[in-house]
């Protein structure tokens, strides 16, 4: 475990919050605190949505290039798979997630964000995957996470310049979703995730998961997948709960329970 990085939960919400002054680097430690807690919130009845967040100065500025600097190809031939392991456990999480960020979400920092459903960044946010300039490649899912965010020609273009695009651009090519204020990243992500408290949890999760998998197969493939956690739906207790307060009160009335 590492001492800069914990999760806070308050409301329903959990926060996984990075805080390794003064750049928010992501050495070992902290990426495998990552995928830790993610998992644990996964896990937890009490938490019904998770914010990423960095604090009000930066996100992520990327992995800790100190720590990687003299290692062999044996040495990451090793630990590269846990490097992608960090981001595919906030992936894995099967509730609603949002990055909130503020000022850098480069590299690692980006493909954390990646991992997120939901991307909320302050106007003074800067995006990139800068891998490139350091003579290699992005490693926690960034030339997997981006094309299919993105489209393929624009991700490429990101990773084979390294350059870093402002919160405007990264709206307008999809690689966020909504601009605010600078400082305020965390404030937005809690708004757009609070609705999630108290729904169904169990349709949520299935939603989530017919999205995700159908994203790596034909629609057909995706089309079952969907009918199946379709199906799993009528396995919960807020199926009944929902379709009875739809047909005795009108829509939007259910008081779901989670299961």
């Amino acid at each position: 475990m590492s001492e800069y990085v914990r999760l806070e939960v308050a409301e329903g919400i959990g926060t996984i919050r990075i805080d390794r002054p003064k750049m928010n680097p992501l050495n070992g430690a902290i990426q495998d605190t990552i995928a830790e807690l993610a998992t644990e919130a996964d896990g937890r009845d009490d938490i019904a949505a998770v914010i990423v967040y960095g604090g009000e100065k930066v996100f992520a500025a990327g992995a800790d290039i100190k720590e990687m600097q003299e290692m062999t190809y044996a040495q990451m031939s090793l630990r590269a798979p846990k490097i992608g392991a960090f981001t595919a456990a906030v992936a894995a999480i099967g509730k609603p997630t949002v990055a909130a960020i503020e000022g850098y979400a480069l590299g690692g920092g980006c493909e954390l964000a990646l991992a997120c459903d939901f991307r909320v960044a302050g106007s003074n946010a800067k995006l990139g995957q800068p891998e490139i300039l350091l003579g290699i490649i992005p490693g926690a899912g960034g030339t997997q996470r981006l094309p299919r965010l993105v489209g393929p020609a624009r991700a490429k273009e990101l990773i084979f310049s390294g350059r870093q695009i402002d919160a405007e651009e990264a709206l307008r090519i999809g690689l966020i979703d909504r601009i605010c204020d600078p400082g305020t990243a965390y404030e937005a992500a809690l708004k757009l995730v609070k609705r999630y408290v108290g729904g169904p949890a169990q349709a949520l999760r299935l939603a989530k998961s017919a999205v995700d998998q159908g994203l790596e197969v034909d629609l057909a493939t995706g089309m079952a997948i969907e009918a199946m956690q379709f199906s799993g739906t009528f396995a919960t207790a807020d199926q009944k709960i929902g379709m009875t307060s739809f047909v005795e009160q009108g829509p939007g009335k259910a008081a779901f329970t989670g299961r």
